[in-house]
């Protein structure tokens, strides 16, 4: 299955565009050279933050975008992030943060489930809006969420298209109108609370962890650290033609291996721990007994090892030159070095020093990935790029074994192995952040109306389904129930005593008209007829009865509550005794009337009762009509009067 793996793998990506609002917008030649201008811009202005991270698969990128299909030029990036699903947030709050620091820019992000900003604030979306109408209605601006309405029947606002707006249409609206369509405070407050913390988050969301590496594998991750994701997805991914190529190291071998510190994020550490591997004896990457103090690190450094060398067997050692392109060769790349000092990239690291080699060769590397990105034909592989680390770049490994000594210490993995426990103190912290936006609640839960779950079940019922399912009333109060029991009559005496002459004519009312004529056999015809369904309807109800009367006191019956029984004794769970007395006695007594709501409410509690606090479906069905009941006080399942 891991074929299906690669497929999903590559599926999960997350797009974005950037557009001018439309009074920033020039000619074809003039705009694209605007473009580009502005990708320099927004790319060196964030390097601090972009250049340092760790990517999943592929890193934050923009290009310019020809006009196409009525969608405006403008900058384009798309980053498959796999399964780190905080590749895509931090490329949110980028997102937001660009159209926060160049105003004039509008933007807006999806990803394969489509408009996921409006998945994670559901739960507070404006009724009209769903995924039929809501293309090209999502966008940042200034920092803030937009969601570009549609006209009311009661306000007709000729700036609103009917239908969902083009592109064009949608940036004209947003630079007209930009107050008219912010998103809500609770919609905004959903999206920001899952990018919150950035750009700090992004420290908590690393692991550092010692490995036994060969010096090669040191060397090159010191000059390129992101070369670590591609290693761990090439083991985790790996196929059996991979590995032939780790029966016998060709380029890592097993004996220059030294201990070092390697920073992870906590996906990839996640995914090279979990994976259970054992190295072909002819490759030398033997593996101490798990006793052993330092069984994890060379456990790592071997799972690394074979991700590197599956790297590098996918390329030809000479590979061409002419491959290699030289950042610094570019007239961009001066500009783009003196915006990072002028942000302090190099956080004042004397010229020179190994830190800052470190950091230029880093900022090197992003510049050829974001920036000046080469052809594709041109672009090298992973496996080639680190083959040419180490042809270019000579190590010693005397000096790397001396940093052996003063290594950081490394971070717990405690977070791998969550206890039910942790696991439900998490699930709790994540619910009481989606119930805190709903306001205080415990004022209104000590003074909890049970009525509300019945009159929530009867709104619920009262709704009409679609093929999209049932509406779940929010408020009972907003949905009052009518019945009319008129027309459920006429209804039921059609199912009992309606003749197909009968429904021709009501078919057509056309024939009904000329045919109809005021002679006494017709009318009594229908009078012989509504005698025979009133006999009919009396029939039904002495049958219903009659098996009311029967099942009253079988265990069925005793099943239900009824107010008189719950007069007479305190509830108990008799239900299974056996009374052949009642059963004898049972034509002899009259039928208690049933109270259904009192049923209703008593078995619900019941249910909700019975999943001591988990999810279940009482819980789930409640709470999706917007009934939250109180915690369990008690053990008693029934309904006091």
């Amino acid at each position: 299955m891991e074929g299906s793996g690669k497929l999903a793998m590559v599926e999960d990506a997350v797009e974005y565009h950037l557009f001018l609002i439309p009074d920033k917008a020039r000619g074809t030649e003039e705009h694209r050279e605007i473009l580009q201008e502005y990708i320099e811009r927004i790319m060196t202005q964030f390097a601090p933050i972009l250049v340092p991270y760790i990517w999943q698969n592929q890193p934050f990128n923009l290009k310019y975008k020809p006009a196409k299909g009525g969608v405006p030029a403008h900058m384009y990036g798309m980053t498959k992030f796999g399964d780190n699903i905080e590749d895509e947030w931090f490329i949110v709050y980028v997102i937001k943060q660009i159209t926060k620091e160049f105003p004039e820019l509008v933007a807006r992000i999806e990803d394969n489930d489509g408009e996921f900003l409006l998945i994670e604030a559901a739960d507070f979306l404006p009724k009209w809006l769903d995924p039929d109408n809501s293309a090209n209605r999502v966008f940042f601006h200034h920092g803030e969420l937009c969601i570009i309405p549609v006209p009311r029947k009661s306000e007709r606002m000729s700036w609103l298209p009917m239908t969902p707006p083009t592109i064009q249409q949608a940036l004209s609206i947003i630079s007209a109108h930009p107050e008219a369509v912010l998103a809500s405070e609770s919609v905004q407050a959903a999206v920001d609370r899952r990018i919150s913390g950035y750009p700090e988050r992004i420290e908590a969301s690393l692991h550092r962890a010692h490995c036994f590496l060969p010096a090669g594998i040191v060397a090159v991750l010191k000059q390129r650290p992101r070369l670590l994701s591609a290693a761990v997805q090439a083991f985790y991914l790996r196929d059996p033609i991979d590995l032939r190529a780790c029966r016998v190291f060709k380029t890592f071998l097993p004996e220059t291996r030294i201990m070092a510190s390697v920073t992870f994020t906590k996906c990839l550490y996640a995914q090279l721990v979990q994976q259970k591997f054992v190295p072909d004896r002819r490759s030398g990457y033997g593996l101490p007994p798990p006793s052993h103090p330092q069984y994890r690190a060379y456990e790592l450094g071997m799972k690394l090892a074979h991700g590197f060398e599956i790297l590098c067997s996918k390329c030809s050692p000479h590979f061409s030159d002419s491959r290699k392109s030289l950042v610094t060769a570019s007239p961009l790349w001066a500009s783009f070095l003196e915006s990072l000092k002028r942000n302090d990239y190099f956080k004042g690291l004397m010229d020179g020093s190994a830190q800052y080699r470190e950091r230029l060769e880093m900022a090197e590397n992003y510049f050829q990935l974001c920036i000046h990105r080469p052809e594709s034909s041109l672009a090298m592989s992973p496996g080639e790029e680190i083959l040419t680390v180490l042809q270019t770049q000579p190590f010693d490994v005397d000096e790397l074994k001396t940093e052996e000594a003063d290594l950081p210490p490394e971070d717990d993995d405690q977070w791998l192995d969550l206890s039910p426990d942790q696991l439900d103190q998490l699930l709790q912290d994540a619910a009481g952040r989606k119930e805190s936006q709903l306001g205080p609640q415990k004022e209104e839960l000590q003074n909890y109306d049970v009525a509300q779950v019945s009159d929530s079940m009867k709104a619920f019922i009262s709704k009409v389904s679609s093929h999209k399912g049932a509406e779940l009333p929010r408020d009972p109060s907003e949905a009052p129930i009518t019945f009319d029991a008129d027309s459920f009559l006429n209804y039921f005496d059609k199912i009992l005593g309606a003749k197909p002459q009968e429904s021709d004519s009501e078919d057509d009312p056309g024939e009904e008209d000329v045919e109809s004529v005021d002679s006494d056999d017709d009318v009594g015809f229908e009078a012989q007829e509504s005698e025979s369904l009133k006999g009919a309807l009396g029939s039904l109800k002495s049958y219903m009865a009659q098996m009311d009367q029967e099942l009253a006191h079988t265990s069925m019956g005793r099943s239900f509550t009824t107010r008189e029984r719950l007069n007479k004794d305190p509830p108990s769970h008799t239900g299974n005794d056996n009374s052949d007395e009642d059963d004898s006695g049972a034509g002899d007594c009259a039928v208690e009337a049933v109270d259904v709501d009192l049923n209703l409410i008593s078995n619900i509690l019941e249910s909700y009762s019975s999943q001591a606090g988990l999810a279940g479906p009482a819980s789930n069905l409640l709470h999706s009509m917007g009934v939250r009941l109180p915690d369990n006080a008690d053990h008693n399942p029934q309904v006091s009067q």
